[in-house]
């Protein structure tokens, strides 16, 4: 019987070894809209790889700019394609890794219930002080407001109005603290298994504004990077895709 134990716990440990042997650790910019959903994935990613990954969050535009000047990224997880294919265009990104891990949805929110409708007729009555909305020229959320305020002939009516956040996270701040009534945020930022989690809301239509394709890339600084390689992988998977597609997004 002990020598059996015995044998065991050798086998555990070499096993233990090996596994810490090949971790690795991976450096990701990340989107701030997918915030929350990478933390979960990266949680259960950790567990099963055993490789650490280690995020900063920023708009997409923002974490380009950070890529170009050469922050240590790995990975990136932009808000659109765009940015992840100049990228491989400039030759900071590895060619052919790039692809889609979510499809994002804009939505109108209010932190008060009852105060949006469910088909956006709050911004036609323009009763409100405050339309929170993303930077459109850094944040790939905030370009798709201002096209479905294009879309409803709404965008000089609600110029004077509008609270520009530096990204996503900001903007749904803004909303949430009541500095604006409503705002222009992702669907992800306030949704949860099948349900908005707080407020009022309107789903915007996806006809309003360009579909928010948001692509995935290895980097050039994650090129020979093992943990790089796997995150990506594991991005594809049936657990990441249970998490992304639990926050609102289409997989």
């Amino acid at each position: 019987m002990k020598r059996s134990l015995s044998r065991l716990t050798a086998v555990l440990g070499a096993t233990l070894l090996a596994f810490a042997a090949h971790a690795a650790e991976v450096r990701v910019a990340v989107a701030a809209n997918f915030a929350v959903p990478l933390k979960e994935i990266a949680a259960r990613f950790e567990t099963d790889t055993g490789h650490k990954l280690v995020a900063a969050f920023g708009p997409t535009g923002g974490l380009y700019t950070q890529v170009k000047n050469g922050a240590p990224f790995e990975v990136f997880l932009s808000a659109d394609d765009s940015t992840p294919a100049r990228l491989e265009r400039e030759g900071e990104a590895v060619a052919g890794s790039r692809f889609t891990y979510a499809i994002g949805k804009l939505v109108l929110w209010s932190a008060t219930a009852g105060y949006v409708d469910d088909k956006g007729e709050v911004l036609k009555k323009n009763a409100f002080r405050h339309l929170s909305i993303g930077n459109p020229k850094t944040a790939p959320y905030g370009l798709a407001a201002t096209q479905v305020l294009d879309k409803l002939g709404l965008a000089e009516a609600v110029k004077s109005k509008l609270v520009e956040g530096t990204n996503i996270t900001q903007a749904y701040q803004f909303v949430a603290s009541g500095n604006a009534e409503l705002g222009f945020v992702a669907l992800s930022q306030v949704y949860k298994d099948g349900r908005i989690t707080g407020g009022s809301a309107w789903i915007v239509p996806v006809a309003l504004y360009e579909p928010i394709r948001q692509d995935a890339v290895i980097l050039a600084r994650g090129r020979s990077n093992a943990a790089a390689a796997a995150f990506l992988e594991y991005l594809k998977g049936p657990k990441a895709a249970a998490v992304i597609k639990a926050y609102g997004y289409d997989h």
